[in-house]
């Protein structure tokens, strides 16, 4: 519940610059990477994923991101047969960059 109302809480507050990547974020990333990009959920845990709000979260290039998002990596798998395009992925990637801090 409080993952839920938080991921909504971030749409909300998501600026228009990111377009729907919020969105997106919310329904196909934060189940595995957690609304805030920690991937501390139960899923994220278990698979090992990466904390997006660390130098080394973040290490990835753009592009490798882009690849990941539409090929899936590892054991994500990939969103370009699910609706995704290139373009949406290049915002994801941009949205999963604003968790730096």
């Amino acid at each position: 519940m409080k993952t839920t109302l938080f991921a909504a809480a971030l749409m909300i507050a998501a600026p228009v610059a990111y377009g729907d990547a919020a969105a997106t974020y919310a329904s196909k990333c934060a189940s595995c990477h957690g609304a805030d990009g920690k991937g501390q959920t139960t899923m994220g845990k278990k698979q090992k994923v990466k904390d997006y709000t660390t130098a080394d979260g973040q290490s990835f290039p753009d592009a490798e991101g882009v690849k990941a998002i539409l090929d899936g990596k590892d054991k994500m798998k990939g969103y370009k047969d699910k609706g995704i395009t290139e373009a949406d992925a290049k915002d994801l990637v941009k949205y999963i960059r604003a968790f730096k801090k």
